[in-house]
């Protein structure tokens, strides 16, 4: 079911960047605050905004940041075009237009009680954060939380300080693998379903939310059935060239779903005929 987008979310704040890091070579992590007279903007681990960048364009942007910093917005941004490099390279002190949040979040209500499983690919981490964040300050709500995530190469890895810190709380665990390692990487090499046989899981009272490339995403969800995961508890974050925001473009349709407006987090089983159907 989609999220209603209140009115408000329709217009254009002003948010001040209060920080930008860079997380690797290409991908920067913005930390914005709301300037004066702006409203807070409060969002569901999963939603996105529009980043309007004054003079270059909009562009979507999953929330990469905690839920429980109402004052603050964070968004991971891989520069690969004229309005992400534009967004990635501000100043700290610039303003840039905000509109949200928008679509709906991550099932976090339904995991409560639940072990959390998060698959992530690339970028894909960065949808995937808030999750990670919520079951962490809240972690009495949830179950085990294991973290399978791959990437390209070590040097591609996002939030690598974090990822260390998350590997060390109470009934977590936390794989990574890459495609090619290097004669300094460590670590698993290999596609992220890899990493399946090495994690501890209970399919019987998980739920899994997985964010990344396409293809990887259909190989992780075969992998999650083989072991034993329900479609109805398997969910993806799925990622589209999305305009309006609000479904009246259509830019972003996936067979008969407008992923801006019914996602872009949705249910395995919603979307496994799609998932199969290659360059769709």
């Amino acid at each position: 079911m989609a999220t209603a987008v209140k009115a408000d979310a329709m217009v254009t704040q002003p948010y001040l960047i209060r920080d930008v890091s860079k997380e690797t070579y290409d991908t920067f992590t913005l930390k914005l605050e709301p300037d004066k007279g702006s409203n807070h903007t409060q969002f569901q681990p999963g939603q996105f905004s529009m980043l309007w960048v004054f003079g270059v364009g909009e562009l979507p942007i999953s929330i990469s940041g905690d839920p429980d910093e109402e004052e603050r917005l964070v968004y991971t941004v891989r520069s690969v075009g004229q309005a992400t490099n534009a967004l990635v390279t501000r100043s700290v002190g610039e303003a840039i237009g905000v509109r949200g949040p928008f679509g709906t979040g991550w099932p976090l209500e339904a995991a409560r009680g639940h072990d959390v499983i998060v698959v992530a690919g690339g970028i894909g981490l960065a949808p995937l954060r808030p999750v990670i964040y919520e079951v962490l300050n809240h972690r009495k709500d949830y179950g085990r939380l294991v973290i399978l995530y791959g990437a390209r190469s070590p040097r591609d890895l996002l939030y690598r300080k974090e990822l260390a810190s998350w590997a060390r709380q109470k009934e977590t665990q936390v794989l990574t693998s890459v495609d090619y390692g290097g004669m300094s990487w460590r670590g698993h090499v290999g596609v992220v379903t890899s990493l399946f046989k090495y994690a501890r899981l209970k399919p019987s009272r998980s739920v899994a939310m997985v964010c990344g490339p396409e293809i990887m995403m259909r190989f992780v969800t075969r992998e999650l059935e083989t072991y034993g995961l329900s479609r109805s508890d398997i969910f993806l974050s799925m990622e589209r060239n999305m305009k309006c925001a609000v479904g009246f473009c259509g830019h972003c349709q996936y067979g008969p779903h407008f992923i801006c407006k019914e996602g872009p987090v949705f249910r395995f089983e919603q979307l496994r005929p799609l998932l199969e159907k290659y360059e769709l």
